[in-house]
């Protein structure tokens, strides 16, 4: 849940950017998103985690899985807002602006709340991927819920019970943030 608060928030902020910069800001963005977006995340997790520690400063693993994580969902959660940023009709800017708003009062008044009721279904959808994906920040080190049930399984040698506990507690994680998501979607429907 951490990835997701800060990947959102650093999302908006990367994907406003990409929206309303230049060309050279937005390729220079544009391809540091692209490498965080076409590198897979254990590998991310993997060189992170090797080279914070090659480096001589070991990080707690929880922190570790939460830098990387944050910064796989703000690549994602970017492009997310800066198509909801870009779906917004100039139209609707510039008469936020003959309105007599500042350029800040109609990002934030006009641009910024249209812009998220489009975006609202993709937003849920890598929401949740990050929460599956979650199960991969393992790999670095530290007790994870797959990791745990592995030594469960070792001790009580029932595999598929705990496999199904697991896969009941993701779904329990998933199933109420994608059920309140269509309701949410449904209500904000433009």
């Amino acid at each position: 849940m951490v990835a997701i608060v800060i990947g959102t928030l650093l999302g908006i902020v990367i994907g406003f950017i990409r929206s309303e910069s230049s060309k050279v800001t937005n390729t220079l963005l544009g391809a540091l998103l692209d490498i965080l977006r076409s590198v897979p995340l254990i590998i991310q997790l993997v060189l992170f985690s090797t080279f914070v520690g090659v480096m001589g400063h070991p990080m707690n693993p929880f922190i570790t899985g939460s830098i990387i994580l944050s910064l796989y969902t703000m690549a994602f959660m970017s492009e997310v807002f800066r198509g909801g940023f870009d779906s917004v009709p100039a139209s609707m800017k510039t008469a936020g602006r003959s309105l007599g708003m500042t350029y800040w009062q109609t990002v934030f008044y006009v641009s910024f709340p249209i812009g998220i009721r489009t975006v609202f279904p993709s937003w849920l959808g890598v929401a949740l991927s990050v929460i599956k994906d979650s199960a991969l920040v393992s790999v670095i080190g530290y007790m994870e819920l797959l990791r745990t049930s592995d030594q469960l399984i070792s001790r009580t040698q029932q595999p598929l019970e705990i496999l199904l506990g697991v896969g009941l507690f993701y779904f329990v994680i998933s199933y109420p943030l994608s059920f309140y998501g269509k309701k949410i979607e449904r209500k904000m429907a433009l």
